[in-house]
């Protein structure tokens, strides 16, 4: 199969390099000619693991390709995959902005040749679909396509493991021969019997919403609790030990933080009120989600300054973990992105380390912070130090070294990594989420 991705982003990395380890020829376009030039050199402008190799394998072996020429790439196509960006609308009202896919329909529908269908892979608002039909059938009113859905599941540090293991499948269409072109492409997952879940395009579309607020909702209500364990005298990680065996309920998506963030979560959720606001309907539980996350970003900064003694003015807090989650350079939407600001505002000193996001960070976060080596670099006399992001290489820490080098020794673990018990036989003023 000959498939054509608009897009080098997140997923349309992820999906085309997949997609050619399936066997499929893949032809990776993009606007953007730097980024295809760096492509092309076998370098990777995203931090995802395996990508990098799975690149180089399926780029040697022919099968994936990457262009700025869109004419070739489109007309030879059996499908192409709309993966451009869908980023929340710079006007601030939670809309979904749709200038890259409605500019890709524009520019594809010219090259149009013979059958083909058209997929949108990005997320989209319901109607989105219709729309691109549309739009190409105005600028080329002879092509023969049919267009679909195909929404993306991939958890940014694991994407390469859902893509080719994933949960489900979902495709909307709305022909037998879209449906037949899509069950192809996804053909080599049937040995391991993953579900493929047909729908129609709206109920497609509306599924990937759904999914994401659904558990953006989960994450907020676990938080919720972690404040009232706090208040009680709970400990929520036994509590959600507790719930999380219930197979209603299920384990994940039930520790306490910081707040989401990522590229998903804040931005699906709101546009999700939006389409449905504008057809008359309240999703109560989503705003209260969305309410939740803010707030427990700003408790998180009282949290803090609590603990340093009800102010950070002069105080040195190091930080570890900047991305919103391990194994990723990704800040959108970060927490760190709320929480650093606020206390450099009142007068503290940041000392920060991430193993992969420094770069990304510098471009969110003021300046004004001490980009650290390492973690122990970043504690070197600290008065407290902040677990922000639960990368591995803070699971392990020396706590006597740590111990050493800080002026005060104090752990803020916002990801409840570690055990109070052994914090404290360490010496520690230790202090979690829900962890009294």
């Amino acid at each position: 199969m000959k498939i054509t991705m608009i897009g080098t982003g997140y997923v349309g990395l992820v999906t085309g390099t997949c997609f050619a380890e399936f066997g499929h020829h893949v032809v990776c376009v993009d606007k953007d000619q730097n980024k295809i030039k760096t492509l092309q050199a076998g370098e990777i402008p995203i931090y995802e693991p395996g990508l990098d190799s799975l690149v180089l394998k399926n780029s040697r072996e022919g099968r994936l390709t990457f262009t700025s020429e869109l004419a070739k790439a489109v007309s030879e196509a059996d499908a192409i995959f709309m993966a451009v960006g869908t980023p929340s609308s710079r006007r601030g009202d939670g809309y979904a902005d749709l200038t890259y896919i409605y500019e890709a329909s524009r520019d594809i529908a010219p090259h149009l040749n013979g059958y083909t269908v058209i997929v949108d892979k990005s997320t989209v608002p319901v109607g989105t679909a219709r729309q691109v039909a549309r739009i190409i059938k105005e600028t080329n009113a002879m092509a023969h396509f049919d267009i679909a859905s195909n929404p993306e599941f991939l958890r940014e540090g694991a994407a390469i493991s859902d893509f080719m293991r994933p949960d489900r499948v979902v495709i909307g269409v709305e022909s037998a021969q879209a449906e037949s072109v899509l069950r192809d492409i996804y053909k080599p997952l049937f040995l391991q019997e993953t579900p493929i879940v047909k729908t129609d395009i709206e109920t497609a579309e509306l599924t990937k919403y759904a999914a994401n607020a659904f558990l953006a909702a989960k994450i907020s209500f676990i938080n919720e609790i972690a404040l009232l364990c706090d208040t009680l005298g709970a400990d929520v990680v036994a509590l959600a030990k507790g719930i999380g065996m219930d197979g209603r309920i299920g384990k994940k998506f039930l520790h306490p933080g910081p707040g989401y963030g990522g590229s998903c979560f804040p931005k699906d959720t709101l546009a999700l009120m939006r389409i449905a606001q504008e057809h008359g309907q309240n999703l109560r539980i989503v705003e209260a989600a969305v309410e939740v996350n803010a707030a427990q970003k700003a408790k998180m900064v009282k949290k803090i300054r609590d603990v340093v003694g009800g102010s950070e003015a002069g105080k040195t807090i190091a930080i570890l973990g900047l991305t919103f989650k391990p194994e990723t350079d990704d800040m959108r939407d970060a927490p760190a992105i709320t929480i650093l600001p606020a206390l450099l505002e009142k007068g503290a000193n940041i000392k920060a380390h991430d193993p992969q996001g420094i770069n990304e960070a510098k471009k969110y976060l003021p300046v004004g912070v001490y980009y650290a080596q390492d973690a122990y670099d970043a504690c070197e006399g600290a008065d407290a130090v902040v677990l922000m992001t639960e990368w591995n290489q803070y699971r392990a820490l020396d706590l006597d070294r740590v111990g050493k080098i800080m002026r005060e020794k104090i752990f803020i673990d916002l990801r409840n990594v570690y055990e109070p018990e052994r914090m404290k036989e360490k010496g520690f003023k230790y202090i979690g989420v829900g962890r009294s």
